[in-house]
């Protein structure tokens, strides 16, 4: 029988800013072992037995990054296909849209097991002997869950009330005293939001209690725009009929109504890295209690977590504090305030704030663009394009480009001129040219651009040709 893991990556991570981006969300983070939590969970999806396929349900603007990820683990991956949002549609609309796509590649009988790529599974043995219980009971029609045993009273997470293997109830977080109760009596579980079920026993369900989401994604699927190649499948949703798609959880809208579901129990080293306590947890704490990346220097400093950048900090005197450093935005608070972060970040991005959606790095499709400085009228930028990487034939309006070439071989189009330029080698772009950069080597093209103009924001482009689809 075939299995399909289901890798669901999205949301933004707002209680890990400034490390998580809209553009670089809580996925793409690196967990400190070189290796970002999508990868981790690419890693467990491949590790399970009889896998056929590979579904990553994600944003339509971070399938290339995506595949990069899964590219640089220097796996050998089996057929994988991108189920892409133009627009997050909440747990029920990800998982009803990837469903579909199953059955209609393996049929009803295919088992999907679903993997939130924002979390950590330490014991991954562990693990996949978890989701081998789970397929046995999905082969009989069971929606299972998969339960943590509790380590604490813990009130950020939902839990799961079970006798046997049978789910009795879903529980909201509840407060540290219910928590505790919880925990003493021995039937209550984490809910860890992974799944396992066949194509069928999920399309039946939501047939049954959210028929409005299963239709809305049957029609995005139906107008997809789809490409095929070396082993890659990307189905687009439709934007117009997967924006009106209700906004619901896969809990409230199936789990909590579905009489057939499951639990496994396991102890699998599970964390949904949910704030900086939970990320400090991954990292392994100093005499002082302290947890710290990157170059720190710490005089009477403890229970507190630093993370660092490029440059060192130090900290005196410091006691329960979370402190994080990024090139754009420094993050000070209260070890006890970890989870109103997310307040902070609404409020960011409330304002419109730069530092909500992007990093000073942003990666593209083609490589990635870092601003070094900016000032009023001027900004200054180093752009790697990766090894046959093109940008779009594009113009602005309001600002003039001059480009350096750092390292490498470009190819540009600068209006009606196309030359190639070698390191040390510029061109100038006035406003209003049509203009396009691309690398025909084999190593990394490393530019300088200096901007100049009236006004340089990201949105002054105006697209004529782009290799990678975007508007």
């Amino acid at each position: 029988m075939s299995i399909v893991p289901v890798i669901i990556s999205g949301g933004a991570g707002s209680r890990l800013w400034p490390l998580s981006r809209e553009s670089h969300p809580k996925p793409l983070i690196d967990v400190g072992d070189g290796q970002s939590l999508l990868q981790h969970a690419f890693r467990r999806a491949l590790a399970m037995p009889d896998v056929v396929e590979l579904v990553t349900v994600t944003n339509r603007d971070l399938l290339f990054v995506s595949e990069d990820e899964y590219r640089d683990t220097g796996l050998a991956a089996p057929p994988l296909t991108y189920v892409l949002e133009p627009e997050g549609r909440e747990t029920a609309a990800a998982i009803a849209a990837a469903t579909l796509a199953v059955e209609e590649a393996h049929g009803r009988d295919a088992i999907l097991c679903v993997l939130p790529a924002d979390h950590m599974v330490a014991k991954v043995p562990a693990f996949i002997a978890a989701v081998e219980q789970a397929i046995v009971l999905a082969r009989q029609g069971r929606l299972v869950t998969f339960g943590i045993k509790p380590t604490r009273p813990e009130t950020g997470y939902g839990y799961i009330e079970a006798n046997g293997t049978d789910v009795v109830r879903f529980v909201e977080k509840p407060d540290t005293k219910t928590a505790e109760g919880y925990v003493a009596s021995g039937r209550f579980f984490w809910n860890a939001g992974m799944f396992c079920f066949a194509a069928g026993t999920m399309l039946d369900l939501l047939e049954q209690f959210g028929p409005d989401i299963l239709q809305g994604c049957r029609d995005s699927l139906e107008a997809a725009r789809r490409s095929s190649g070396k082993g890659v499948v990307q189905i687009e949703l439709d934007k117009a009929r997967f924006s009106v798609v209700r906004k619901e959880s896969i809990d409230y809208a199936v789990l909590e109504k579905a009489p057939n579901v499951s639990v496994v129990p396991c102890d699998i080293g599970w964390s949904d890295i949910g704030s900086w306590t939970a990320f400090a947890d991954l990292i392994p704490a100093d005499a002082a209690g302290n947890h710290t990346t990157g170059e720190v220097a710490l005089v009477d400093t403890k229970n507190s977590i630093i993370s660092g950048g490029d440059r060192l900090i130090g900290a005196v005197g410091v006691e329960d504090m979370i402190i994080v450093d990024t090139a754009d935005a420094l993050l000070v608070a209260r070890r006890e305030d970890a989870q109103k972060v997310k307040t902070l970040f609404n409020r960011l991005k409330a304002e419109g704030h730069e530092a909500s959606k992007l990093h000073r790095t942003v990666h593209r499709p083609w490589g990635t663009y870092t601003v070094l400085e900016e000032g009023e009228r001027f900004k200054i930028k180093r752009i790697e394009v990766k090894p046959g990487g093109r940008l779009s034939l594009q113009m602005h309006h309001h600002r003039s480009e001059h480009w350096v070439v750092v390292s490498g071989t470009a190819r540009v189009v600068n209006g009606e001129t196309e030359m190639l330029l070698a390191t040390n080698q510029s061109t100038y772009i006035p406003s209003g040219t049509k203009h396009r950069l691309e690398n025909p080597g084999i190593l990394r093209l490393v530019m300088i651009e200096v901007q100049t103009g009236d006004y340089l924001g990201e949105d002054d482009i105006v697209r004529y040709d782009d290799v990678y689809g975007r508007n």
